[in-house]
């Protein structure tokens, strides 16, 4: 037990410097991050999102997409 929790321990304090693939019989099934390194990706991803749906309300409006038209086009269904 003292010897797997040493190798935990060494597995962890990797995964501060680099991604740690996880693999079950030759497939990769998982991976183990850093904290700041998946809070990187997190923000990261969550900007994007935001980029994302900023450019298509523009794209909407200058088409002459409105608040009201786009009730209109839910409520249809």
């Amino acid at each position: 037990e003292a010897e797997a929790q040493a190798r935990l321990d060494d597995i962890l304090e990797d995964a501060q410097r680099q991604p740690i693939v996880i693999r079950r019989q030759g497939e990769e099934i998982a991976i183990l991050l850093s904290m700041a390194e998946y809070e990187r990706l997190r923000v990261g991803a969550v900007r994007e999102f935001h980029d994302l749906r900023n450019d298509i309300a523009r794209e909407a409006s200058a088409a002459g997409l409105t608040e009201d038209r786009l009730s209109e086009l839910l409520n249809d269904e």
